[in-house]
């Protein structure tokens, strides 16, 4: 009997250890990445770069083993996030931190106000870099608080990075309202009139001589000057960005882009005093849809040619845009005596609300009433306008087209036109100076201003192109 107690309990005993190695064994095999080379080693497991992972330990000390090592929080590097105390020199050293590993991120964690002055984020940095705002990030307040050691033509800026996210579900406070108050910004002035300067504001955040670039999610608002500016990147992709500043703030464009090629921009929502987009020279390849505009002064190609410079745009793509209570709609404009073209353009399904000047090309773009007319221009050419519907503000007609007296505009198409006036009675007489073009179906309100076929000049047109 003792024999037979004695053999069951070895054979409980490896029973149980045979079912525990089975679990083991679908446990690594459900979790790990096939093994090679004959390696035992576990692969890494990698946390996602925009939620930190939870841990009982303190999560902000450097020292903390458990803590992943791809996130840099800006507080364990000294920054307190009080909104008054200086946290410069902490975002730079965390920058650097992620700068040097792959997929690192600067973490500024919510439930903070970090101000930090004027800053070059400055690469190559390893792949994958993400800059992660969950708080609030702010400059200085006003032109009197900025260091005079400060350009003060920017803030923000990211210059040589390549694959890096700006990204997060905080927000970026300009502190706007100093500077748009200077006496040299447009009608701030005694009596309403625009003194002298020097007038110089900050870009609140500029990407600069960068690539594949990804910005979203976050609130930016009440910038000094442009709110987001891209300068020679290539592959930009723009995505829910909510920008804001008041419709009276001066030079507030919500997003500019130059020199810039392979652009996106989606599903966003802009409100300010300038321009909602506006594209400049050197700039092809750029898609924008699903964005509301408004108030502002609406979508822009330009202005080019100033200071008889050459500028090209190509391959610009606007759709399902709902633009409201702005100055402008959708809007080509270009200084007399510049060269070069703007050509390959849509502006298909959108939607006018109340807004001035719905469809323009102005080639006779001028801040003041004292420019002269030149004889070269920026050629403007197969631009298709296609179910364009909504109301205008009866003050102006809801389309201009403005074109060069020796450089016509030419292949303008209108497909689905319909603008009424949002209040008042109809403007029945659009206007148009040497434009050429076809209506592939009638518009509201008719236009019959529009030259049918090809200027006699068109070989001459040539010259200007890109």
């Amino acid at each position: 009997m003792l024999l037979f107690r004695w053999l069951l309990f070895i054979w409980i005993a490896v029973a149980l250890f045979s079912f525990h190695s089975r679990n083991v064994e679908g446990r690594t095999h459900f979790h790990n990445k096939p093994k090679s080379n004959g390696s035992n080693k576990k692969a890494p497991v990698s946390h996602s770069p925009v939620h930190p992972p939870s841990n009982p330990l303190d999560p902000d000390d450097p020292g903390n083993p458990k803590s992943d090592p791809h996130i840099f929080n800006v507080k364990s590097f000294g920054a307190v996030g009080d909104g008054s105390t200086d946290d410069t020199a902490a975002f730079r050293s965390a920058w650097k931190a992620a700068c040097a590993v792959k997929s690192g991120v600067l973490l500024a964690p919510s439930d903070c106000v970090f101000k930090i002055t004027s800053t070059i984020f400055s690469g190559p940095c390893k792949p994958g870099l993400v800059f992660q705002v969950d708080g609030v990030l702010m400059p200085p307040d006003g032109p009197d608080r900025w260091p005079k050691s400060d350009s003060k033509q920017q803030w923000l800026v990211f210059y040589r990075l390549n694959g890096m996210t700006f990204t997060g579900i905080g927000t970026i406070e300009g502190n706007g309202q100093k500077w748009w108050e200077l006496p040299c910004k447009p009608h701030r002035g005694p009596h309403g009139k625009t003194l002298p300067g020097p007038c110089d504001s900050p870009a609140l955040i500029r990407f600069f001589m960068s690539s594949n670039l990804v910005v979203s999610g976050l609130r930016i608002q009440n910038s000094p000057k442009f709110h987001v500016k891209f300068d020679g990147c290539d592959g930009v992709m723009i995505e829910k960005l909510s920008i804001s500043s008041p419709k009276l703030s001066p030079n507030t464009d919500g997003i500019h882009i130059e020199d810039t090629k392979s652009v996106g921009i989606y599903n966003s929502v802009i409100a300010n005093g300038d321009d909602c987009i506006s594209i400049g020279p050197g700039c092809s390849g750029v898609d924008i849809e699903n964005v509301t505009c408004g108030p502002s002064h609406g979508i822009s190609i330009g202005s080019l040619g100033v200071h008889n410079s050459q500028a090209c745009v190509s391959n610009i793509r606007v759709r399902n845009a709902f633009i409201k209570e702005s100055d402008n709609g959708v809007r080509i404009k270009t200084w007399q005596g510049g060269m070069g073209s703007v050509t390959g353009i849509t502006f298909e399904n959108i939607q006018m609300d109340n807004v001035r000047n719905c469809i323009i090309i102005d080639q006779y773009y001028c801040f003041s009433k004292r420019c002269l007319n030149q004889t070269s221009a920026v050629l403007v050419t197969d631009v298709l306008y296609k179910n364009i519907k909504g109301t205008y503000d009866g003050r102006s007609p809801p389309m201009h087209f403005a074109c060069s007296d020796t450089v016509p505009c030419t292949n303008i198409t209108l497909s689905e036109v319909e603008l009424l006036p949002a209040e008042g009675e109809m403007v029945d007489d659009p206007f148009c100076w040497n434009a050429y073009g076809t209506q592939e179906t009638l518009t509201i309100p008719p236009i019959t201003c529009l030259q049918d076929g090809e200027p006699h000049s068109l070989s001459e047109t040539s010259i200007y192109r890109c």
